[in-house]
């Protein structure tokens, strides 16, 4: 179960598949992921049960950058996608850079703060 960090209407998705291949159970920063929704906001653009993509923004375990310093959030969190680009039209909380490097540059100019 993660929060979604989007204004899509979804506020809590649980993960059932980690694209990237057949046997992959765990996901980490700026992978993709298929869950459903299981909490979401009355008339918005994004339903309860309803099956969406999206990609992992923040995660609690640490993830180790090329310069070998950790970086760590306080929660997992993705953002709801649409094709390639977000569905919302914003992004709450910190968005990592490594997210930028993985080709969501969209995401990370809606991003209200980079780290």
């Amino acid at each position: 179960m993660v929060k979604v960090a989007d204004n899509t209407g979804a506020k809590l998705v649980q993960i059932i598949l980690v694209l990237g291949g057949s046997k992959r159970k765990w996901g980490q920063i700026g992978d993709l992921v298929v869950g459903t929704v299981k909490i979401a906001e009355p008339r918005k653009a994004v339903k309860k049960s309803d099956i969406v993509k999206g990609v992992i923004v923040r995660q609690v375990r640490p993830f180790r950058r090329k310069d070998g310093s950790y970086v760590k959030f306080d929660e997992n969190a993705i953002v709801i996608l649409d094709g390639m680009e977000p569905k919302g039209g914003r992004i709450f909380g910190p968005i990592p850079k490594e997210i930028k490097d993985r080709g969501f540059s969209k995401i990370a100019s809606l991003a209200q703060e980079i780290i």
